[in-house]
C-alpha cells in the first residue's frame, strides 16, 4: 500500500507515489515552477512594491540617506514578522472561528476584487494604503517604519488575506508554508531594493508611471480574485 496522493494544487501533489518513482519529470518541474510563479505574481500584485515608492518618498522627505535606509530596513523586517505570525496563527484562527476554507476563499476573493478595483481606478483606501487621517498622523511621526509602512502599506489586510488564501488550500502542509513564506520574503526583498532606490525610481517613473503600473496590475489581480471566488463556489456546490 502506498500513501494516497494529496489534493491537486498542493506541492505534495507533485510527488510520484508509484512504486517506480524516480527523478521528477519535466511535467512535474513545470507545474512546480508554474505554481511558484503564480504565488510570486499574486503577492507582487497585492503588495505592489512600485506603488509604495512614492508614499515612502513622501513620508521620509527631508530625511538624510541614513534615516531613509533605517526606515526601509525596519519596515521590511516588521512586515516579515507580521507575515510569519499570521501564516502560523491565521489558519488556527479560522478553525477557532468555525470558518470553512471555501467560505474564506469566497470572502477573500471578494476582498481582493475590491482591492483590484481600487488599483484600476487609482483610488486610495484602507485595503491598499493608509487613509487620509492616517497619512496626516504619519507626517508627525519620526519613525514611519511600523505605521504606516509595515502596516497597512506592506502587510495590509489585502496581503494578509492573500497569504491565508494560499495557505488554507495546502491543508497545513509545512513544506508549502516554508515555500510560500520564501516567496513572500522574495517579494519583500524586491520591495526593500525599490525603497532604497526611491529617488532613482521616482526620477524614472514618477507618480504617473506608478499609477499606470498599478492599474495594469489591478487587472491581473481582478482575474485572480474572481478565480478564487469561482473555486470557492464550485467547492460549496459540490459538497
Amino acid at each position: 500500500m502506498y500513501p494516497r496522493p494529496p489534493a491537486e494544487g498542493s506541492f505534495d501533489s507533485f510527488i510520484d507515489y508509484s512504486p517506480d518513482r524516480g527523478k521528477p519529470g519535466p511535467g512535474v518541474l513545470h507545474r512546480m515552477i508554474e505554481q511558484l510563479l503564480k504565488i510570486f505574481v499574486l503577492f507582487f500584485v497585492v503588495i505592489e512594491p512600485l506603488s509604495l515608492v512614492p508614499m515612502f518618498g513622501a513620508l521620509t522627505r527631508g530625511g538624510e540617506q541614513g534615516y531613509r535606509r533605517r526606515m526601509a530596513f525596519k519596515s521590511i523586517a516588521v512586515s516579515a514578522a507580521i507575515f510569519v505570525i499570521f501564516a502560523i496563527a491565521g489558519e488556527w484562527l479560522l478553525r477557532a472561528l468555525g470558518v470553512s476554507v471555501n467560505a474564506f476563499k469566497i470572502a477573500g476573493g471578494l476582498l481582493l476584487f475590491l482591492l483590484a478595483v481600487d488599483m484600476v481606478f487609482a483610488r486610495q483606501s484602507g485595503l491598499r494604503s493608509a487613509t487620509v487621517r492616517e497619512q496626516d498622523e504619519a507626517r508627525y511621526r519620526e519613525d514611519v517604519s511600523v505605521f504606516p509602512m509595515a502596516f497597512p502599506l506592506i502587510a495590509g489586510p489585502g496581503a494578509l488575506a492573500t497569504l491565508l488564501l494560499v495557505l488554507v488550500e495546502q491543508e497545513g502542509d509545512p513544506l508549502m508554508l516554508a515555500i510560500v513564506l520564501g516567496v513572500v520574503f522574495a517579494v519583500l526583498a524586491l520591495t526593500l531594493v525599490l525603497l532604497l532606490m526611491t529617488p532613482l525610481v521616482m526620477r524614472v517613473m514618477g507618480t504617473t508611471g506608478a499609477n499606470v503600473t498599478s492599474r495594469l496590475l489591478g487587472v491581473v489581480l481582478s482575474a485572480l480574485a474572481v478565480q478564487y471566488v469561482v473555486d470557492g463556489i464550485q467547492a460549496v456546490m459540490a459538497a
